[in-house]
């Protein structure tokens, strides 16, 4: 196992949400090879596929602009609820 650490850590347990993405076969293949360091790393075999959602996550809260956004965003009233029918 190596010593190094990896950007992305172990992986939490979610609740999934389908979403189709298309790669190319170079990135692809990169996602491969990480998801084969990251299991080196942690000791735990892991599939490329289920890197994706966390890479995305931390990719998102690291992105300065995008976080400035959000709390904007965060900030307004959250939209009216549609009124039922009777």
């Amino acid at each position: 196992m190596s010593t190094n650490k990896l950007r992305l850590g172990p992986l939490p347990r979610s609740e999934p949400v389908k979403l189709t993405v298309t790669l190319s076969a170079e990135l692809k293949a990169t996602l491969d090879r990480y998801a084969a360091l990251h299991a080196q790393t942690y000791g735990e075999r892991v599939d490329a596929a289920a890197l994706v959602p966390h890479m995305l996550e931390a990719f998102m809260a690291r992105d300065r602009a995008f976080r400035k956004t959000g709390e904007k965003l965060n900030a307004l009233p959250a939209p009216p609820k549609p009124i039922a029918e009777a």
